[in-house]
């Protein structure tokens, strides 16, 4: 039984690892060790909850890795200036946990296939977000000019004029200078456009995007 926890915990080790270079190549907060951890800790919670559990209730322990990983997948998401982040790794998190508890209860060949499958979303169609960002991208602008009568839905009016679609702003006026923030949806060629407009407005005294 012993050759057979170990081979488990070996193969948690592999697909953890697997899934962890991914995610550590692109910098995200649960990279190598992080799934490592996960699957084989998920592994071995499974192999426990054969072992301790009565005859029928063999899953009792088992049962409560959803739980405690939901925690885990809940402290990797954020939310930013330009919406949530985290969520493929939340999501990476839960795979992982699903794949060691798989080992762990010896479906060996769907652990397996459940990690090519996991990988070539993370590693295949990374492209196709490419491709999305580049027809839609969400950016903040945040313009700073001088006060005028009638003016202050000038930039508002050229963002729409460009094409871009407006999801939030807000204003504010301090002595003479209106600044206003804008988040705003589009396509990476609009943007570009845009920003090269503002950049040779001399009446705009910040502009950050």
């Amino acid at each position: 039984m012993l050759d057979t926890i170990a081979f488990k915990l070996a193969m948690a080790l592999l697909i953890g690892a697997c899934i962890g270079v991914e995610r550590e190549l692109r910098s995200k907060s649960a990279g190598f060790r992080t799934m490592i951890l996960i699957s084989v800790g998920a592994c071995l919670f499974t192999v426990f909850s054969y072992l301790l559990g009565a005859p029928s209730s063999h899953d009792r322990i088992a049962a409560n890795i959803v739980v405690g990983i939901g925690f885990l997948g809940a402290g990797v998401i954020f939310r930013g200036d330009n919406g949530v982040s985290g969520i493929t790794t939340a999501a990476s998190i839960w795979l992982t946990a699903a794949l060691g508890m798989g080992i762990g209860g010896g479906f060996y060949q769907e652990a397996i296939f459940g990690t090519i499958l996991v990988l070539a979303v993370l590693i295949l169609f990374s492209s196709f977000d490419t491709v999305l960002d580049r027809i839609n991208q969400v950016r903040e602008y945040k313009i700073a000019y001088p006060y005028e009568e009638n003016g202050q839905h000038k930039y508002e009016d050229l963002i729409t004029q460009f094409g871009l679609s407006i999801k939030s702003r807000s204003q504010n006026k301090q002595g003479n200078i209106i600044t206003g923030r804008w988040t705003v949806t589009g396509s990476e060629q609009k943007h570009h456009a845009f920003i090269e407009h503002i950049l040779k407005d001399n009446a705009v005294t910040a502009f950050t995007f």
